[in-house]
């Protein structure tokens, strides 16, 4: 279910994480194919994101080769030095031009990476390349993942699959922490790259966990050709599905959740001004989430403080089919319906803002005391 043709892939433990679990991720194609990647905004981006955003603008590459358990940001020149070290281990074990490998990392900020432990992963992952490793690749690349994120589509005869890793440090201004897709379909590096760039803004960054945006967020979909051309619509659809799945397997594995709430917002003077009203919503609310207390009040409080237009009279919010706000107050015996609603394990939030035609939409999950267990230890 998972192969898809034109390449291979491999997951190795190397050594990076002390509990001994697969660290070292590559995946590569038979020869140059084309490439499209989309990386975080942050300001502040790990070398490997430096390095492939850089490469992976020529429209082809060869492979990725990733690490987990060590992030390789804020590292300085050392890193920077780092990261070329492993494309170019990589690249020269599976008889690639050293520009054609591209480079993602994830984990702890800060460290060294281990270049021996990692230069001989890269060495064992490319000697256990396979067709059938697409698993092995996709559980080599997670850090606190409850497990592997997978989604696999077809389209006209070709294959979509695609892997992600993320659980927290999630409100992505790109894609997401790490994601991986690959079809074997026949495509064009522009309208790879057009569609790449258009789904990463349709769903990965319409998620949220705890409102960060990682220093190593980073998107990559290759294409091998090997099954042919095929209708473009029917791939982009089966492109869309993929990475859909996976933006919203992020959201459940999210650290700590319990409740996925998917945050509509209508009504709004523009698109923009209706995102910028549902990613206000989510912080504070996500408690109340957490708790199934149905504190309506802090779902204006965030509407109102997003800077963008309301007509307060005009205001509606309903949980799922629960009314709880009309003309801007409370409807009158709203909390047991409500409740009923926030017991569920997935529900919508849908707010009316009556300032436009503008539409909206963020996936979130509750923030619970397990989020603060998790990330208050994270390096030990």
């Amino acid at each position: 279910m998972t192969r898809v043709r034109g390449f291979r892939f491999a997951g190795v433990s190397a050594g990076v994480k002390p509990s001994g679990h697969k660290d070292i991720g590559l995946v590569v194609a038979d020869g140059p194919v084309p490439a499209a990647g989309v990386f975080t905004q942050n300001r502040l981006r790990a070398a490997a994101v430096d390095l492939s955003a850089a490469r992976i603008k020529k429209g082809r590459a060869r492979g990725v080769v990733v690490v987990s358990g060590n992030a390789n940001a804020c590292t300085g020149a050392a890193g920077a030095r780092d990261a070329g070290a492993m494309a170019r281990a990589a690249a020269e074990a599976v008889g690639a031009a050293e520009a054609e490998m591209l480079v993602a990392s994830t984990g702890v900020m800060g460290v060294p990476l281990p270049m021996p432990a990692v230069l001989g992963g890269v060495a064992d992952a490319a000697a256990a390349l396979t067709e059938d490793g697409f698993g092995d690749f996709a559980e080599a690349i997670l850090t606190t993942d409850k497990g592997p994120k997978v989604h696999v589509a077809t389209a006209d005869g070709a294959a979509v699959v695609g892997c992600a890793k993320g659980a927290g440090m999630i409100a992505p201004n790109m894609a997401t922490t790490l994601a991986f897709v690959m079809t074997d379909a026949l495509v064009k590096p522009a309208w790879l790259r057009a569609v790449t760039k258009l789904e990463a803004e349709a769903t990965f960054n319409r998620v949220t966990v705890d409102g960060d945006t990682s220093t190593n967020d980073s998107l990559f979909v290759l294409a091998s050709g090997a099954a042919g051309a095929c209708d473009l619509r029917a791939l982009h659809g089966a492109l869309h599905e993929v990475m859909e799945a996976l933006a919203l397997m992020l959201v459940r594995d999210g650290e700590g959740a319990t409740r996925v709430v998917t945050i509509w917002v209508t009504g709004a003077a523009s698109a923009r001004a209706a995102e910028r009203v549902a990613r206000r919503i989510s912080p504070l609310v996500k408690t109340a989430i957490a708790g199934a207390d149905p504190n309506w009040g802090r779902i204006l409080g965030a509407v109102g403080n997003a800077g963008v237009a309301v007509d307060p009279e005009a205001v509606t919010v309903d949980f799922d089919e629960a009314p709880v706000v009309r003309h801007g107050i409370e409807v009158p015996g709203f909390e047991p319906a409500a409740r009923t609603v926030m017991a569920r394990p997935s529900y919508a939030v849908r707010v009316s803002i009556g300032a436009g035609d503008g539409t909206a939409r963020v996936v979130t999950c509750d923030l619970t005391h397990g989020y603060i267990d998790i990330n208050a230890s994270y390096r030990s």
